[in-house]
Parts: structure tokens; C-alpha cells; sequence
């Protein structure tokens, strides 16, 4: 029985991949900052067609927590499934802000920061020890480290940043097997950013190859089938999954 850690999974393509990776026999550990009802209906969702999960708190903003969390979650692996390490780890956790850069504020510089590219990096690190050889990273990236998209700048740029640790992560940790990849998913219908308004999400589907936006499933259903052995000898790819975004 292969464990999932995905970072965020309480709604949105978090809560999608949670549901892929279960469906495909994995075991998770569902994570959220502020909303437990909504991490339980997914851990539910899981258990209800048989699978196991839990959830846990985790602020991917405040590194000082990390320790703690992975105590956490090395009690849970043993309680639970009688395990000290865990397979897969999905840096998933984020959130969009929408303001050109003569209006971002150090503030909200900082808080994207955080959450998009120091939290993943400390997190791992902090998670590695319980990580077992063999295992798989996966980091969401975006479509708009691609095609730059007027106001998310400091998003994007962090993003990119992961790209770029996802390769690092893969050149360090190939000596115990462990994988690295980056999915970048394009214009998703979730609350990132406070979702899409149909006029909005018209003309982002006119700028896809295929049509139509896409939908929380289509990139869980990505990174679940990324996780799994079939894919094994993928390494160090970042993989833009967007229907065909602006080419």
C-alpha cells in the first residue's frame, strides 16, 4: 500500500488528486489550514468507497510548524498502517492574487512567497527522513511560468521557482530513488483567485486548443497517474497539463 502526503487537499485540485489517488489504491494524508469540515468530507469521500485517509493541519506558510507536523504525521503512519515512512508527496497548497506589479504590496509579495516556493522547500526537507526510497514528489506549478498573464506576476515567478527546484530536488534525492516532477496545470474551474466568472472563462477556453477550461479531475486524474510505477522512468519533467493553453 503506497501513501500519499498532498499539501492543500481540502478542496480544489487538492481534494481531486486526494480522490484520483485513493481511487487508484493509495492511501492519504489529506492536509488543510483553516476549513477541518471540509478536509473530513473529503477523508469521508475516501472511506466511503473503501479507502483510508486522514487529515491533518498544516499552515504551509509558517515553516515553524513543520516539525511538529511531521511528528504528526510519523504517528499517524504507525497508528494507522503500521508504518514509519510514507511514498509520495503532492506540494499542491496555494492560493492566487490578482494585481498588476505596480500595485503588489510587500505584504502579499511575501505571503506568496511563503506558500508557493519557501514552504514546499522546507517542507520537503523537513518531510525527507520519513520519505521512503523510491518514493515520488510532485510540485503544481502553472501555466503562467509559460505565457505570461498580466497581474500574477509574483505568482508565476515563484512557480517558476519551483520548476526550477523540482530539477534540483530530482539531481539530489536520484540517490535514494526518490523522483521529482512538476505539474502545471492551465485555467482550472476552482476558488483560486475567487474562481471564474463566465466572461472570463470564455475567453480562456478560447485560448485552448481543446475548447473548455478545465476541471479540478483533470489534473487530479494527472498527477494520480504521474504517482503511479507506470511512470516510473519519468524524472525531472515539468509537465504542463492545460488542454492545449495559448500554443
Amino acid at each position: 500500500m503506497k501513501i500519499a502526503i498532498i499539501t492543500g487537499s481540502s478542496r480544489g485540485l487538492g481534494a481531486s488528486t486526494a480522490i484520483e489517488c485513493a481511487g487508484r489504491g493509495m492511501s492519504v494524508i489529506v492536509t488543510y489550514n483553516s476549513n477541518p469540515a471540509k478536509a473530513d468530507e473529503v477523508v469521508s469521500a475516501i472511506m466511503a468507497k473503501g479507502g483510508q485517509a486522514v487529515a491533518l493541519k498544516l499552515d504551509v506558510a509558517n515553516s515553524g510548524t513543520f516539525a511538529a507536523f511531521r511528528d504528526e504525521v510519523a504517528a499517524q503512519l504507525d497508528a494507522l498502517w503500521g508504518r514509519q515512512t510514507f511514498d509520495y508527496l503532492v506540494n499542491n497548497a496555494g492560493y492566487g492574487l490578482f494585481n498588476p506589479i505596480a500595485t503588489v504590496t510587500e505584504e502579499q509579495f511575501d505571503g506568496l512567497f511563503y506558500v508557493h516556493l519557501k514552504g514546499p522547500f522546507f517542507l520537503t526537507q523537513t518531510l525527507l527522513p520519513l520519505m521512503a526510497d523510491g518514493g515520488h514528489i510532485v510540485n503544481l506549478t502553472s501555466a503562467t511560468t509559460r505565457v505570461a498573464t498580466s497581474g500574477v506576476a509574483p505568482y508565476a515567478a515563484f512557480k517558476g521557482g519551483l520548476e526550477v527546484l523540482t530539477r534540483y530536488m530530482a539531481k539530489e534525492f536520484g540517490e535514494r530513488r526518490i523522483r521529482a516532477n512538476s505539474i502545471a496545470p492551465g485555467a482550472i474551474r476552482t476558488e483560486l483567485g475567487g474562481g471564474l466568472n463566465d466572461e472570463f472563462e470564455a475567453v480562456l477556453a478560447g485560448q485552448t486548443a481543446l475548447g473548455r477550461v478545465g476541471e479540478p479531475n483533470d489534473i487530479g486524474g494527472a498527477i494520480a497517474s504521474l504517482l503511479s510505477d507506470e511512470n516510473r522512468w519519468i524524472n525531472a519533467q515539468n509537465i504542463e497539463v492545460s488542454g492545449g493553453y495559448l500554443i
